[in-house]
């Protein structure tokens, strides 16, 4: 453990802290999606929690646990929204789409709810080739970044091009034949809420034991590797003499691995928190998009006022970085990760890769960028919320990520891209 980085870690987190307090006193929600952004960031790298790493993991290794989590944590999450969304649904609120006519009110985080067509396939194809190519999702983009991979920030400034380059596009989508074939379908309409939950909770069952049958089918062939825990993240022996105040506490609290289910109750605990404070759910690209245009515009390269898909998002734009919830809130997933390790004082920048990798990391963050755009959503957005806001485009989503994810660790294997 490199001590001084403890120091730096614990500093970092006073600097949040008053950064925090100072957005508060502009706009609580600023404030509020920090600090979620933050314990989302530093759940992820204390867990090493990812949506990537469920296909990526299992088909090169074998090892099913933290697809098992996936389900796990789609599962209790599926059960907090849908009590959200019965409880609003009781009292007269409805599904977003269908309130632009009615003028009810709108269940939390049904904004969600959208259209399954073939862009959410191509899209979410796209989006799983290059979250192989980039080595991790959306919401992973930014907490390698945040851990000092450097392969992370080649991947966020492309991913969030290629989110800018989908938003320019997407007048074009929305008005061809990827976009006009499509179902808009709030499952509970069909199935009603207890019934879209068993369904649901069956198909996360059944994935699930799928999961654990290839996991059991590539140890009878011997091929099974399971991943080690690095030693400095095992649990401390405790001693005879134990002390609260000692470094077997510190371990404990600051540097022991979490387990992939530890990181997935807390993942929906914040999940959970931004339905109930905003209204809507977790999305991460669509904020890539207006980084991209701050960025971009402040060269004098795009004027982002007369796009389709910036109409209405103005103000956020104009607005600027610092005040926007959803930026704040991706800004507090790279910071969490950057304190996570420092606390745990093995904070280190990798750069381990070549000139030519650097061009494959930036064809996975266009590729991610693009098709989270066209498919109205990432493996947060599309997947995580859709699924979670009992939307049929989730179940659509979910397939095409897998295929493309599953393509994308083929290509990188015969490409030798280091990952």
């Amino acid at each position: 453990m490199k001590k001084n980085q403890v120091f730096i870690g614990f500093a970092l987190v006073i600097a949040m802290a008053i950064f925090g307090a100072f957005q508060y006193t502009k706009n609580y929600s600023l404030a509020l999606q920090l600090l979620i952004g933050l314990t989302i960031g530093y759940v992820m790298v204390r867990s090493r929690f990812g949506f990537a790493g469920a296909i990526r993991k299992i088909y090169l290794t074998g090892d099913s646990s933290l697809t098992k989590a996936l389900m796990f944590l789609f599962s209790i999450t599926l059960l907090a929204t849908a009590a959200i969304h019965y409880g609003a649904y009781i009292n007269g609120a409805d599904v977003f789409y269908r309130t632009v006519e009615s003028g009810a009110a709108v269940i939390p985080g049904s904004d969600y709810v959208e259209p399954a067509n073939l862009a959410t396939i191509l899209g979410g194809i796209l989006f799983g080739i290059g979250m192989m190519f980039g080595g991790g999702c959306a919401s992973g983009t930014l907490t390698d970044a945040g851990e000092g991979e450097g392969r992370g920030l080649i991947v966020l400034f492309f991913f969030s091009t290629g989110a800018l380059w989908g938003a320019h596009d997407m007048p074009w989508w929305t008005q061809s034949i990827f976009f006009d074939i499509h179902k808009q379908l709030y499952l509970p309409d069909v199935f009603g809420f207890v019934g879209t939950i068993v369904l649901s909770l069956l198909g996360y069952l059944a994935i699930y034991i799928i999961a654990k049958k290839y996991e059991n089918k590539r140890k009878r062939e011997n091929t099974l590797q399971v991943q080690e825990y690095a030693e400095w993240e095992k649990e401390l022996d405790e001693p005879a003499d134990y002390k609260f105040f000692s470094k077997e506490t510190y371990h404990k609290f600051f540097v022991k691995r979490w387990s992939y289910y530890t990181g997935a109750v807390f993942i929906m605990i914040m999940f959970v928190t931004i339905l109930v404070t905003t209204g809507t759910s977790w999305g991460v690209t669509a904020v890539f998009a207006h980084w991209a245009a701050w960025f971009y515009e402040a060269l004098g390269i795009v004027d982002v006022s007369n796009w389709g898909w910036f109409a209405g998002r103005m103000d956020a734009i104009n607005g600027g970085f610092l005040n926007h919830p959803g930026s704040m809130r991706n800004f507090g997933i790279i910071m969490g990760a950057v304190i996570a390790p420092l606390l745990a004082g093995h904070f280190s920048f990798k750069k381990n890769f070549k000139l030519r990798d650097v061009l494959f990391y930036a064809i996975g963050g266009l590729m991610m960028g693009y098709g989270a755009r066209i498919a109205l959503g990432c493996n947060v957005g599309a997947l995580y919320s859709g699924l979670s806001n009992m939307s049929l485009s989730g179940w659509v989503f979910l397939p095409s990520l897998t295929l493309g994810g599953i393509l994308g660790v083929k290509l990188v294997k015969k490409l030798k891209v280091n990952i």
